[in-house]
C-alpha cells in the first residue's frame, strides 16, 4: 500500500528526538542485557536499522556488526512489497544474531528480512529487536523499548528531513513559509518542528522536483 496525499494528509505522527533515541536505545540494551542471551553478531536492517543497530554494538560491546538493506518506505510512503536491495555479505554460519529494526510496523520488513538470514547460511539462533513495537503489526519482535498501542507514523532523527519532504509534499500546500508550515505540520501532524528541520526538507523537495 503506498500512502497518498489523501491518506497521510491528517496521519498522526510523533517526531523522537535524539535524547528520546538515547533514552530509549538504553532501555533496549537494559532488556537484551537481563535477558542473558548470547549474541555474536549484531545484523541491522537498511536503512532504518543502521543508527539503532549502531547504538546497540556500542552498548552492548559487540563489535561484529553486519547489515544488508531494505527497500519498503519513502517516507511515510510504503511500497507494494519489500526488496532486498544490497544482501547481507556475512558469514551467519552457527551466530547467534540479533537482527535490528527501527520499528515493527506492519511486520513485512522483518518477514522478509529473516527469509532473507535463513538464505544466506544456517545461523544458530535469531533473535530481533527494534525501538517501537506498534501492537498492530503482525510480527513481534523479541525486544523492544516502547509499545505503540495506538498507530501513528514515527519519524525517527535520523530521518527527519526525507519524512517531513513527503508530509509537506502530501499536505499539497502552495506557501513555503515556515511560519505557516511549522502551524500546518502541528495541526495535521500533531508535531512541533524546528525551522531549520523544515528549510533542509523544502530543500530536499526542490532537488526532487
Amino acid at each position: 500500500m503506498t500512502l497518498g496525499a489523501g491518506s497521510s494528509r491528517d496521519m498522526p505522527c510523533e517526531l523522537v528526538t535524539w535524547d528520546r533515541f538515547n533514552s530509549l536505545a538504553r532501555q533496549l540494551t537494559q532488556q537484551i542485557r537481563a535477558s542473558g542471551i548470547k549474541v555474536d553478531m549484531i545484523v541491522a536492517v537498511g536503512r532504518g536499522g543502521y543508527m539503532p543497530a549502531r547504538i546497540l554494538s556500542d552498548l552492548l560491546g559487540i563489535m561484529n556488526l553486519a547489515s544488508f538493506k531494505i527497500e519498503h518506505y519513502r517516507g511515510s510512503r510504503k511500497s507494494p512489497r519489500a526488496i532486498i536491495r544490497y544482501p547481507l555479505v556475512a558469514d551467519v554460519n552457527q551466530q547467534h544474531i540479533l537482527l535490528v529494526d527501527d520499528v515493527s510496523d506492519s511486520g513485512d520488513t522483518f518477514n522478509v528480512a529473516l527469509e532473507h538470514l535463513h538464505s544466506r547460511g544456517q545461523p544458530a539462533r535469531i533473535q530481533t529487536a527494534v525501538i517501537h513495537h506498534k501492537t498492530v503489526s503482525t510480527f513481534e519482535p523479541d525486544y523492544y523499548a516502547e509499545a505503540v498501542k495506538e498507530w501513528r507514523w514515527i519519524i525517527y532523527p535520523w530521518a527527519v528531513t526525507e519524512d517531513l519532504a513527503v508530509l509537506m509534499q502530501a499536505m499539497q500546500l502552495e506557501f513555503t513559509d515556515t511560519t505557516l508550515l511549522q502551524q500546518q505540520l502541528f495541526i495535521h501532524h500533531g508535531i512541533n518542528v524546528a525551522v531549520e528541520q523544515i528549510e533542509d526538507a523544502l530543500t530536499l523537495i526542490k532537488q526532487s522536483d
